[in-house]
């Protein structure tokens, strides 16, 4: 029950996540807005505020779609395999890979959850190679199966494409998988009965081998020598 209910709240965390991003971008269509403003010019003092906001906006509806499932899947992946430590991952990457565009990026106008997106996806990955349990390779498994591409989208491939926030998402991603890998408990291995029976058979064994050993000794030491 308690696996279902947190599958639940998974699926509507992301999906409210997403129909937010929609809203923005309806309302931006709608009202005839240009919300350019809100993107991220690197070494710009006014282009700071993209830090926070570019994520939200987006350049056309497709750009909106690609992201939007990323955002869907990814999302509910994380929400439902790291409940503890996803709100962190999620500031720290939206902020970390904003913060690295700023600084380093091409002089444009970055914006959209790409950086969001593959600093989930680089985080799903690194968290699964520490951690190391079930769920969170069969998580990566999934992710990887996905949304593989992403680990060659962080290089420059088109001229129009921010690679510069794909990176600094993969960087962040890392980073957070770094930092929090052992904050959610790993789940407990379950042990068959017949696994500990043999444990506990082959004790036995062993000990009752020890004892006629040391029986066997014992009478030989009491014979007497010629």
């Amino acid at each position: 029950m308690k696996q279902n209910k947190r599958l639940s709240q998974s699926i509507i965390y992301s999906v409210c996540a997403v129909a937010f991003l929609w809203c923005i971008k309806s309302a931006e269509i709608l009202f005839g807005w240009n919300l350019s403003f809100m993107g991220l010019v690197p070494l710009n003092p006014q282009g700071l505020i993209g830090i926070v906001t570019a994520p939200l906006v987006h350049g056309s509806l497709e750009h909106l779609f690609n992201n939007s499932f990323a955002i869907l899947v990814l999302g509910a992946m994380l929400f439902y395999g790291y409940p503890k430590s996803w709100y962190k991952v999620v500031t720290l990457v939206w902020l970390v890979s904003g913060i690295g565009v700023w600084l380093f990026a091409r002089d444009a106008n970055h914006i959209g959850a790409s950086g969001l997106t593959h600093g989930l996806f680089f985080y799903l990955f690194t968290v699964s190679i520490f951690r190391r349990d079930k769920m969170s390779v069969a998580i990566m498994m999934i992710a990887f199966l996905m949304y593989g591409g992403m680990t060659m989208s962080i290089f420059p491939r088109e001229e129009y494409i921010s690679y510069e926030y794909h990176f600094f998402g993969a960087v962040a991603g890392m980073l957070a998988a770094f930092l929090w890998r052992n904050t959610d408990p790993k789940p407990e291995v379950k042990l068959y009965e017949w696994e500990g029976q043999d444990e506990d058979d082959d004790f036995d064994v062993w000990g009752n081998e020890w004892q006629e050993a040391d029986s066997e000794t014992s009478d030989y030491d009491n014979k007497p020598l010629h």
